[in-house]
């Protein structure tokens, strides 16, 4: 009975140790990606799926690293493996500006067929209208973005050339904002089952990016969409954080960070209680807040912050 027993021990063992190294290669991955190194990126994925090949997330992210490295072969074989996998965001991929060197290459078409044609059997029952319409959006709402990112981060942009795209931003976001107010005036929250995750995605994140009375206005139906499993919690912890600030009170799930002008380095913005966010983030289904802030390049450290705490409330004006 003893060698059973230790003979299962080892074999839990060693599934946890591979689990976790598959863990830490995503993660150095995913770091050497945010770093720029994506020849190291790719070379940390390619280790993580000696180990395990589940995915869709994983698979996605390592194409964008291979196809930013040039690597075009690995790119589409890692973006074939995510659409095997789950991976069905039609109206994303083709605004990845991650994966724009690949839309030259003969396998781009097929691998776009391949996703629609996925699409299109996932979406038989669905209003096909409204889905366009919500896509379309959608792709007007990240495809602006990508621009504004795209011109942020380029170190020849000065202050007039970010300012100019942050209008253009802006008048995109009121536009779509129109739009889905009167999807949501006359029809509700729309659920997935309707449109589709990722057009129902759309509404979230058109009302993330509106001012705060509309957050305000939109905050009870996406709560009660919530209960009836027609929206995301994840994204409700979202929008639930960014009004808070908005509203001059503490963030309850650590989604949202700020960079300080002084210091140049970005920062979990003001949380209550930090000692139990993890236990909050995982009542919604967020990762550890060690993993969230290592993806925003910030180290987490409880106590540290705590002490901070004082200080980041006076930088954002945090009245409760």
């Amino acid at each position: 009975m003893r060698k059973i027993i230790a003979f299962f021990f080892i074999v839990i063992n060693i599934s946890f140790l591979q689990a976790q190294s598959y863990k830490d290669c995503v993660a150095k991955a995913d770091s050497c990606y945010r770093a720029g190194n994506y020849k190291m990126s790719v070379s940390y994925y390619e280790k993580a799926f000696k180990i395990e090949q589940k995915s869709s997330k994983d698979f996605y992210n390592a194409a964008c690293s291979a196809s930013m490295a040039k690597e075009n072969e690995k790119a589409f074989k890692w973006l074939n493996l995510a659409i095997d996998n789950g991976y069905e965001n039609i109206a994303h991929i083709q605004v990845e500006s991650d994966l724009m060197s690949l839309h030259t290459e003969k396998e781009w078409k097929k691998t776009i067929d391949k996703l629609q044609e996925k699409a299109d059997n996932l979406s038989a029952d669905f209003d096909k209208p409204l889905q366009k319409e919500l896509l379309d959006i959608y792709t007007d709402d990240q495809s602006i973005r990508g621009k504004f990112m795209d011109v942020y981060k380029d170190p020849k942009s000065d202050k007039r050339k970010i300012d100019s795209i942050g209008q253009l931003m802006n008048k995109q976001d009121s536009i779509n904002l129109i739009k889905v107010m009167k999807i949501l005036d006359e029809k509700g929250w729309i659920g997935k089952d309707v449109v589709g995750a990722e057009a129902n995605k759309t509404i979230f994140l058109v009302i993330q990016h509106s001012p705060l009375k509309y957050q305000q206005k939109y905050l009870p139906m996406m709560r009660e969409a919530v209960k009836k499993g027609n929206a995301n919690r994840v994204n409700l912890a979202y929008l639930e954080d960014r009004i808070a600030l908005r509203e001059g009170r503490h963030q309850i799930y650590g989604s949202q960070t700020a960079k300080n002008r002084i210091t140049n380095k970005w920062y979990v913005s003001p949380l209550i209680d930090p000692d139990n966010v993890d236990k909050r983030r995982a009542e919604v289904g967020l990762g550890p807040m060690s993993e969230y802030a290592a993806k925003m390049n910030i180290e987490w450290n409880v106590e540290a912050y705590k002490k901070e705490l004082p200080e980041l409330e006076k930088l954002e004006n945090i009245k409760e």
